[in-house]
């Protein structure tokens, strides 16, 4: 379910904002909305509590009952920090009305309050619906301060002109309609390219028992499967996540099973997999385990420790790859060591009869492992090459996601020709 952080600043065009919300609740969005203490003396937070099913939040320092979750989510574990959590969890803020006062703040990135300090935060697309007298509206600082909006890159929902507030006035400053806005939101959220669709992500790195409290692990801190669960979830996706040993928020609304060694992972990837449409193995699955791991904690006061025999663990990605069904769409990730990555990387995807491989040398420093960056080749077995040059995780994730759709469409359209027309029937 979409998720729209609604930001409500003060004005008599605030009434509009609940119908606003209660048209995105309707359309099957989920709805939190922040006010600013102006906004509440034109409508007070029970109205919009009672049309979005959640808590309405003024300041920062307001607990929020629902822990930065949004309709329809399980309550978080942890009490989040409430200016960050909403609009990191939003997928588009719209801030509606915008008055002349909160237009002045975003512009020059104030902070002041919970509404400001959450747009200040933003990563999601953000919009602004200005609304105030003409006169304020077309004055020149407000004119500027729009403009400076724009420039950044925040969507600019134009007033309409008409009759106005005050009475007897008339002139542009008119709030835009709720169904307008509710469009505007809906553009911004973009196309729903993989509804329908069942999206398996592993994330995380798998831990090999050495014996009751030790293990073989590896740096994976799970960021880069989570960046593609949730971009797969904005895209429309039905999304199951297999989290290893991951300790990071999953993406809402994502189904998580939790594993913690390579074969509970080969175990659970292969039940959810049949039923799946696309595969995408992030995970850092250990090449090698302990034949045979102690059952208790070996202690070094017992004398020297017996010598730790290795055997190799299933290749999971290449058996699920060869016993996919028609249609299914497999694409690997390939954590490599200097020079000779891609060179590895193409291998691994023609030896595992993948569609595509995502390749990173994790011997650059920052990126990869336990980082929040990434730089990587994607690599398609039609010959395709991609290179992401060093960019958020999150950017990683939708170029890894755009390369899925194209080889999905690929595959239709190779399925399309192959069946026979119903004039040659």
């Amino acid at each position: 379910m979409p998720r729209i952080l609604l930001g409500v600043s003060g004005g008599i065009a605030a009434y509009k904002a609940l119908e606003a919300a209660r048209l995105a609740v309707k359309a099957g969005h989920a709805v939190r909305v922040i006010q600013t203490e102006a906004s509440n003396r034109f409508v007070g937070p029970a109205s919009f509590e009672a049309i979005t099913g959640a808590p309405v939040l003024i300041s920062e320092f307001q607990p929020d009952p629902a822990r930065g979750a949004y309709p329809g989510e399980p309550l978080p574990e942890r009490v989040p920090i409430s200016h960050l959590a909403l609009v990191e969890r939003a997928e588009v803020y719209l801030i509606a009305p915008a008055s002349a006062n909160t237009l002045a703040k975003l512009a020059h990135g104030h902070a002041d309050n919970l509404l400001t300090a959450a747009a200040l935060a933003a990563a999601c697309p953000v919009a602004v619906a200005p609304a105030m007298n003409n006169r304020m509206y077309l004055h020149p600082a407000t004119r500027a301060n729009v403009a400076q909006l724009q420039a950044r890159g925040i969507t600019v929902v134009p007033p309409g002109e008409g009759e106005l507030g005050s009475y007897g006035e008339y002139g542009v400053g008119r709030l835009a309609e709720p169904p307008e806005l509710l469009s505007v939101c809906e553009s911004l959220l973009g196309p729903r390219t993989l509804a329908g669709l069942r999206v398996l992500v592993t994330a995380g790195g798998t831990r090999e028992p050495i014996d009751s409290v030790r293990f073989i692990g590896n740096h994976s801190s799970g960021r880069m499967g989570l960046a593609l669960a949730a971009e797969a979830q904005r895209r429309g996706a039905d999304v199951t996540l297999i989290a290893a040993n991951v300790a990071l928020p999953p993406p809402p609304s994502t189904t998580v099973i939790e594993v913690r060694s390579a074969a509970e992972l080969a175990r659970t990837a292969a039940a959810q997999f049949e039923s799946s449409d696309v595969l995408l193995m992030a995970a850092a699955v250990a090449d090698f385990r302990p034949a045979q791991p102690a059952a208790e904690k070996l202690k070094k006061d017992q004398g020297p420790p017996p010598p730790l025999e290795l055997e190799p663990t299933e290749d999971i990605l290449k058996s699920l790859a060869e016993h996919r069904r028609e249609g299914q769409t497999v694409v690997g990730f390939a954590a490599e060591h200097g020079a000779n990555a891609l060179a590895y990387g193409r291998d691994k995807l023609a030896r595992k009869h993948l569609d595509a491989i995502v390749v990173n040398d994790i011997s650059a420093p920052g990126v990869g492992f336990d980082a929040a960056e990434n730089e990587v080749t994607i690599v398609a077995a039609d010959g395709r090459q991609r290179h992401i040059e060093r960019t958020s995780k999150k950017q990683v994730a939708q170029a890894v996601l755009d390369e899925v759709e194209r080889i999905r469409s690929q595959i239709s359209g190779a399925i399309g020709a192959d069946t026979p027309s119903a004039a040659g029937v």
